[in-house]
């Protein structure tokens, strides 16, 4: 039987070793991808640091102590650096961007009167080939209706783009979509995402543009956008509207990296949501974001009608009102036909 002091010691060793084993994979992993913009050098710093994290676990079974506790010692002072660097990275608004992300929204406050600057509505003639085009709204917090989620799928049922569209008197929405910021010729890679690689961008639009691109003119993949109306009251529809423009505003003077888990489309839509007492609970349904809709209709937040989750869904699927409506002035007014 093995001795209580030499279990513990055996454990303390595995689990020392399982962190070096975690801290070297993340190590080289961010500076292979965020590393310094020369190929060779950030591959090179990658490989040494891989080669670093396998000699400390080597290390660990070495018989003398203190060559053994030498080297994770220096790895762990190694480790400790690469934190330091990455954290150092800044993001920037100063990048050269692709033109959907050129112009960073922003909206001033007077009163009860809150005007957008910026909001895109690009006049599309296929996904790649478009004229870009802005306006600024004065939108009357007195006359915010709703709020709706828009969920769109391509890749199955477990994997959605979320994004909210709030609802004004009249039938003006106003879309805000949260994305990644990309430059040009950058491409979007969940790897990259966890590893400081893009600034965070909340896209005010149009719901002609950041809808009907998904409906009309995305075909590789295909997507299928579904629209859901959200229950709740004006109070908090406006307080999420506000915690909204807030994080807009403050990304315009102060921007932020996304990130694939913890500021993605979804978990920031939640975040912003904790402004209301009384939100969803944190669920594993929020991270697969697919499953959101289904999970905001078993917490009864979503009209429904009376209907099944089933029947609600296939009702809420727009891509051919959308098709149909193209650029109409009323598009959002005919997408929402037979909602509940």
């Amino acid at each position: 039987m093995i001795a209580p002091m030499r279990a513990a010691s055996i454990l303390g060793l595995l689990l020392l070793g399982l962190f070096i084993a975690l801290a070297g994979g993340w190590g080289v992993l961010a500076l292979a991808i965020s590393g310094p913009s020369q190929e060779a050098l950030r591959l090179g710093l990658a490989t040494a640091f891989g080669a670093a994290s396998l000699a400390a676990l080597v290390a660990l079974a070495l018989r003398r102590w203190r060559w053994r506790w030498r080297v994770v010692g220096v790895y762990l002072a190694l480790f400790v650096v690469v934190l330091l660097w990455f954290f150092s990275l800044q993001a920037r608004n100063d990048r050269n961007w692709v033109d959907e992300n050129a112009k960073a929204p922003h909206a001033t406050l007077q009163g009860d009167q809150v005007t957008v600057h910026n909001i895109r509505n690009f006049a599309y003639r296929s996904e790649t080939d478009f004229t870009p085009a802005y306006y600024d709204r004065t939108y009357d917090l007195r006359q915010l209706e709703g709020v709706d989620l828009v969920a769109t799928y391509w890749m199955g049922p477990a994997v959605a783009h979320i994004f909210l569209s709030f609802a004004f008197a009249g039938g003006d929405h106003l879309a805000v979509s949260i994305e990644t910021r990309k430059e040009q010729g950058e491409g979007y890679s969940t790897v990259k995402g966890f590893f400081r690689q893009y600034e965070l961008y909340y896209v005010v639009a149009d719901e002609r543009d950041v809808i009907r691109l998904r409906t009309n003119y995305r075909k590789d993949p295909p997507e299928q956008v579904y629209v859901y109306r959200l229950k709740g009251t004006q109070a908090s529809a406006k307080r999420v509207f506000m915690d909204y423009i807030a994080s807009i505003n403050a990304l315009k003077d102060k921007p932020q990296f996304y990130n694939s888990l913890t500021t993605n489309c979804t978990t920031t839509i939640w975040t912003h949501s904790l402004i209301n007492p009384g939100h969803v609970p944190f669920s594993w349904k929020i991270l697969a974001s697919g499953y959101v809709p289904q999970y905001l209709y078993e917490q009864g937040r979503l009209q429904d009608g009376g209907l099944s989750f089933a029947e609600l869904q296939q009702r809420s699927l727009v891509n051919p009102r959308a098709q149909q409506s193209d650029a109409a002035e009323d598009f959002s007014s005919r997408i929402r036909q037979g909602l509940p």
